[in-house]
């Protein structure tokens, strides 16, 4: 399979807000919780537990548990997977419209955390 993403992503997990922003035939609760798998600067792949049809536009706000930090992204769903008799979904969700400083955080994030993986390759957990 081509790879066609833009950015190198960190496989790197992360507790995440969804909420749907572009209208959707029956929208789901406005908050739903769930984790991201990897993260990019470009886009992520998140987990959730409802289905989310491609081109639904999210705002996503990642806890990144290892700085402590909340960080909130605009995305729109790129593909959809279900991974567990429709109960579990990954998706690919690229980044739009977010806002500079926080596409520079993310970036700050992925380098701090790569910096960190080769300085301890062993892992220290947070």
């Amino acid at each position: 399979m081509e790879e066609r993403r833009n950015a190198e992503r960190l496989k790197d997990c992360n507790e995440i807000t969804i909420s749907v922003v572009s209208s959707v035939k029956n929208p789901p609760p406005k908050n739903l919780y769930n984790y991201s798998e990897d993260i990019s600067v470009s886009g992520a792949k998140i987990c959730a537990n409802i289905f989310l049809p491609v081109d639904t536009l999210l705002k996503i706000d990642f806890t990144l548990h290892a700085i402590h930090q909340q960080i909130t992204a605009l995305g729109k769903v790129k593909w959809i997977e279900s991974i567990l008799e429709d109960k579990r979904y990954e998706a690919g969700v690229e980044f739009v419209d977010t806002p500079s400083e926080s596409i520079k955080r993310i970036y700050d994030y992925i380098e701090w955390k790569q910096r960190y993986i080769s300085l301890y390759p062993e892992g220290i957990s947070f």
